[in-house]
């Protein structure tokens, strides 16, 4: 199967309210026109490195989403021009992104990144951390100017266990809901990023409006 082909596929099985991040990690640059001539804008990296190189040598109307943990020390290469923060998961780490995007003259996307596996290896909030962080950046929001936060991301327990999966993302859309649904709620939350090409089909039963897919478009790492 060709990538054009595979995401052809993928796309007519999404729903029109679900947005695909084609996961491009790892991949060379061809395999990554290759989706972009097939329609796809949006690209998930899990280096800053890397995306910076590919950004710079690729078409400017592309969607750049970092999908990794992010450290604070490398925001700045990615502030000229990066889309979407998927693993904001501290405030130290929003405090730089805004700080960087201010110095762009950007308003740069967020998603916070909600705890909801069983695995010690996951990074993330967990609600009251959540809970903290959102009443800070609202307290404060002079100094959140040049961030917006616009939704949760959430990564399930790498397991073949269907019912665990399907526990840890009804739980995140429980949360995601009383968050949006809160009156200081900033800056609408609107984004519930998840689902993987190995669950995305039962992360969107549960709720997701984002689904970051790679092994499915580009063939396995």
């Amino acid at each position: 199967m060709s990538i054009a082909k595979n995401l052809t596929e993928i796309k007519s099985q999404l729903p029109a309210h679900v947005t695909l991040v084609a996961v491009s990690k790892t991949k060379p640059v061809a395999d990554l026109m290759e989706a972009y001539d097939a329609g796809q804008r949006i690209f998930g990296e899990n280096k800053i490195q890397e995306m910076t190189d590919k950004w710079e040598v690729m078409p400017k109307d592309i969607e750049w989403h970092m999908i990794g943990h992010v450290q604070t020390n490398k925001v700045k290469y990615m502030a000229p021009y990066v889309s979407l923060i998927h693993g904001v998961d501290s405030l130290k780490l929003l405090q730089e992104i805004n700080k960087q995007a201010a110095k762009n003259n950007r308003i740069i996307d967020c998603l916070l990144q909600v705890y909801i596996a069983e695995e010690e290896s996951k990074f993330g909030l967990d609600e009251q951390e959540l809970e903290e962080l959102l009443k800070q950046v609202q307290q404060d929001k002079e100094n959140y100017k040049n961030i917006r936060i616009v939704g949760l991301m959430g990564m399930a327990t790498f397991t073949e266990n269907k019912n665990q999966i399907e526990k840890e993302f009804k739980h995140l859309k429980t949360i995601f809901d009383k968050v949006a649904a809160s009156k200081d709620a900033i800056n609408r939350v609107s984004i519930l990023s998840m689902g993987m090409s190995g669950d995305y089909q039962l992360a969107i039963s549960c709720g997701s409006t984002m689904v970051r897919i790679g092994s499915s478009i580009f063939g396995s790492r």
